[in-house]
C-alpha cells in the first residue's frame, strides 16, 4: 500500500466529537468522556477509510497568536473567555470538554499517534507546513475552511471536510474548491480576506461578499493584482469597488499575514515525530485496554486498536 499522510486539525475534531456524542457518557467519577470516545472513533474510521500510513494530530499550542492579534485586534476576540490585563487569552471551552483534553493527549500518546504543535502558532500553521513539504500524498482533516488554501492537486494534497458531519464527509480537490467558490485554492486566502470571516473576527471589505470577491479575483488574479488595479486610474475597475477598497486600506495592509497559513515552521520530520502508524503492543496496549474500562471508553479503544492493527496487515 502506498504511503499516505493524514493531518488532523485536532481541536476541530474534538470539538465536533464533544457536541456530536452525548455528554451523559461519563467515567465513574462523573467526568464526561464523550469527546475522547468520539475522537478515537473518528481516527479509527478516517485512517481506515483513507488508507493513512502516517498520522499527525496537529495541535493548537497557541490558538490565538499574539502576532496575529497585533495585526487585527478582533481576531478570534469573540472566543476569548475573559479579558484579563497582562494574562494570556483563554479560549471559551466548556468545562466538560476542558477536562477531557488531558485524557485525549494521554490516549493518543499511548496509541503512538504523533502530536505536534508549534509555539506562537495554531494547528493550521502546523498543517500548512507539513502539507506544503510532505513528500507523499496528504489528507487534511478539518472543519475549517481556512485550510482550503493548502489544497494542491499537483502534490496530491486534499482536504477531508467534516463540517457536515462524519457521515457526510466531503473530499476537496482543487476542482471541488473552484466549483464551490469560483476561486483556486491558492486564491482562497485572498478570497477570505476580501469577504471576511465572522467566525475568526475578520471584518473583510464592507460591501464585498463572496460572489464579488470571487469575480474580482477571477479578473485580477490576486489581492495584490486587485489593489494595483485600484491604484491605476486606467484599469477599468469600477469606482464603487475602488472606494470600498480604499475604505478598507488599513485592514487590507495587515489581513493577508493573518489569513494566510504559515508554511515554513521548523517542525520535526515525519520520522522524528513518529508519524508512521503501527500496531500498539506491550505495556502501551495493556494500559490502553485498562483505560478503556477505567475511563468508560467503551468500544472506541478497541476500534482504534483494530484500525492500527489493520495498518500492518495492509502493509504486508
Amino acid at each position: 500500500m502506498p504511503d499516505r499522510l493524514m493531518l488532523l486539525d485536532t481541536a476541530s475534531l474534538y470539538f465536533r466529537a464533544f457536541y456530536g456524542v452525548p455528554d451523559t457518557i461519563r467515567r465513574a467519577d462523573g467526568t464526561p468522556v464523550n469527546a475522547v470516545r468520539g475522537l478515537l472513533d473518528m481516527i479509527a474510521r478516517l485512517t481506515t477509510d483513507f488508507d493513512a500510513t502516517h498520522l499527525i494530530a496537529c495541535w493548537d499550542d497557541d490558538w490565538r497568536p499574539q502576532w496575529r492579534v497585533d495585526l487585527i485586534p478582533t481576531y478570534k476576540s469573540h472566543r476569548v473567555a475573559e479579558v484579563v490585563a497582562g494574562a494570556p487569552d483563554m479560549e471559551i471551552v466548556p468545562d466538560a470538554l476542558e477536562a477531557q483534553i488531558p485524557m485525549i493527549r494521554r490516549v493518543l500518546d499511548l496509541a503512538g499517534i504523533a502530536i505536534v504543535g508549534a509555539a506562537e502558532h495554531e494547528a493550521d500553521d502546523v498543517v500548512g507546513t507539513y502539507a506544503s513539504h510532505a513528500q507523499l500524498p496528504v489528507d487534511v482533516v478539518t472543519g475549517d475552511r481556512d485550510l482550503f488554501q493548502v489544497v494542491d492537486d499537483d502534490r496530491q494534497v486534499r482536504v477531508v471536510y467534516t463540517a457536515r458531519g462524519m457521515k457526510n464527509l466531503e473530499v476537496l480537490t482543487a476542482v471541488v474548491v473552484v466549483g464551490k467558490y469560483r476561486v483556486l485554492p491558492e486564491q482562497y486566502a485572498d478570497y477570505a480576506t476580501l469577504r471576511g470571516d465572522t467566525s475568526d473576527g475578520l471584518p473583510g471589505v464592507a460591501g464585498i461578499g463572496e460572489k464579488t470577491a470571487a469575480t474580482l479575483l477571477g479578473e485580477y488574479g490576486t489581492l495584490d493584482g486587485l489593489l494595483a488595479a485600484a491604484a491605476d486610474e486606467g484599469s477599468g475597475l469600477p469606482a464603487s469597488v475602488r472606494s470600498k477598497l480604499a475604505a478598507a486600506a488599513d485592514y487590507l495592509t495587515v489581513a493577508p499575514a493573518v489569513v494566510k497559513i504559515v508554511r515554513d515552521l521548523d517542525l520535526p520530520t515525519l520520522e522524528e515525530a513518529g508519524a508512521q502508524l503501527h500496531p500498539v503492543v506491550g505495556d502501551a496496549r495493556d494500559e490502553l485496554e485498562r483505560l478503556a474500562t477505567a475511563w468508560n471508553l467503551g468500544g472506541s479503544v478497541r476500534r482504534l486498536l483494530e484500525a492500527l492493527d489493520l495498518r500492518q496487515e495492509k502493509n504486508g
